[in-house]
């Protein structure tokens, strides 16, 4: 059984451009797929598993969502972080507990809500409960909305970051933040940093996202797009 202790451990001590790539499985076979392509964990797009079930991104249910999940973890040995969104307005103690039931070792928490930033004293709150009803047995990886919504000083995000490690988050997040912003996030920010990458070419590599300081790299609903444009293809060449 694979352990939050070992997908804590890929973040650690890596050389500079060599980030941790960590694809977006939608569903157990695509997980099979991205296991058997050598990855060593795995770690699910919200949005790709919305538009799987038949969402619009930030609509699926809970249920479904942990569902998806649980399918997701018993389809491949390696670690499997989830993409949680906001949490689902569930408790700590029950957001954790369905966490681990599902399989996942890791997780992403946003911070915010309905597009709107959370408060963030409230937020890092949030994950101290998380963390204490986890204790070592879940990643939690602190996804920093400022440059979603608008606020793009860098030091917003920062700032944000330092409650969120105090807190106890493992890792943190700072989507939609510019690649040339990276350098700043990273002496500001303690720990392990995501960033995301993308797959058609545009922006930054993996390697040249971790040579400017991200510790790991996800690609959100990236890799479903890619196989449902190939789908499209191959569906075109038979109509």
């Amino acid at each position: 059984m694979v352990s939050a202790g070992a997908f804590r451990a890929l973040h650690h001590n890596r050389p500079p451009g060599d980030p941790l790539v960590l694809p977006g499985p939608w569903d157990a076979a695509s997980a099979r797929a991205l296991a058997d392509a050598g990855f060593p964990a795995l770690a699910t797009p919200s949005a790709a598993v919305a538009a799987a079930l038949g969402y619009e991104d930030g609509a699926t249910p809970a249920d479904e969502m942990f569902a998806a999940v649980a399918r997701i973890t018993r389809a491949v040995d390696v670690p499997v972080s989830a993409d949680i969104e906001d949490g689902y307005g569930l408790a700590p103690k029950e957001l954790v507990e369905r966490l681990l039931e599902a399989g996942a070792v890791g997780c992403n928490l946003e911070d915010s809500r309905g597009g709107v930033l959370t408060d963030p004293h409230e937020h890092a709150d949030r994950l101290a409960g998380v963390r204490a009803a986890a204790g070592d047995a879940l990643f939690v990886n602190a996804r920093v909305d400022t440059f979603l919504r608008g606020v793009s000083d860098p030091a917003r995000a920062v700032e944000r970051a330092a409650l969120y490690v105090a807190a106890g988050a493992d890792c943190v997040y700072p989507l939609g933040a510019p690649a040339d912003v990276l350098p700043l996030l990273r002496s500001g920010i303690e720990g392990p940093l995501n960033m995301a990458a993308r797959l058609d070419g545009e922006g930054p590599t993996a390697a040249a996202l971790g040579a400017l300081g991200a510790t790991r790299i996800t690609f959100g609903p990236e890799f479903q797009r890619r196989a449902l444009r190939g789908l499209g293809e191959a569906a075109s060449e038979l109509s």
